[in-house]
């Protein structure tokens, strides 16, 4: 298996990683497996790598300073936003509870959630369905984690935020400056903080008809 050791250490040395437990949860992910079709140098190369279908996995160092602004203790029920390659989820996985994932798209979705139990990830949930509902059924969250960007942070995501627990997210059009936020809510409101400048591909909606229930 190919040694993400080099990686690893030149996030240390960037800054961008310096949380124990998130270094053991990278080196531990394969992230090769994730991106199966790249050669396996590109695979741990620090930029983002196209998925397919407009997606990308995100470049490691976005992956490492959203891993950490999480601030995760091993005890949370993490839901995030596109599930995409899997990837961002499987890290989520070493480092907390119950990750429930979510994809618009259902080749990518399927795709990443094979993937994750063929890896022994069982408390990964992953579910194909539209983003800005969230997944009220499991609510409310400690931790939530958007991996693509929506012009605006979606109320129904805020709604289902545990009290005192934080929420991490890209936001901002696809033409515009995107932010990385950090959000804690606290007595039903948001505290915010900045964490720089990011580059997502767009939070989009499923515009798809509903079907009336027979």
């Amino acid at each position: 298996m190919p040694d993400p050791s080099r990686l690893i250490t030149s996030l240390i040395k960037q800054g961008d990683l310096h949380d124990d437990r998130v270094i053991a949860a990278m080196q531990r992910v394969p992230r090769h497996v994730f991106v199966p079709e790249v050669p396996l140098d590109e695979a741990y190369a620090n930029h983002p790598i196209a998925i397919g279908y407009g997606q990308t996995i995100s470049q490691p160092t976005v992956i490492a300073i959203m891993t950490e602004a999480l601030r995760l203790t091993g005890h949370e029920r993490i839901l995030e936003i596109g599930t995409g390659s899997g990837y961002q989820a499987a890290i989520l996985a070493c480092l907390a509870q119950h990750v429930y994932s979510i994809e618009i798209l259902p080749i990518l979705g399927e795709t990443a959630q094979a993937r994750l139990q063929t890896l022994g990830f069982t408390n990964v949930s992953v579910r194909i369905g539209d983003g800005y509902a969230g997944w009220p059924e499991h609510a409310p969250f400690d931790r939530i984690l958007l991996t693509a960007a929506p012009r605006a942070l979606p109320q129904m995501l805020v709604d289902q935020l545990a009290e005192g627990a934080i929420l991490v997210a890209p936001i901002g059009g696809p033409s515009s400056t995107q932010r990385l936020l950090r959000f804690r809510k606290s007595g039903g409101n948001l505290e915010e903080q900045d964490l720089g400048a990011v580059r997502f591909v767009p939070m989009v909606r499923d515009e798809r008809p509903k079907q009336d229930p027979a």
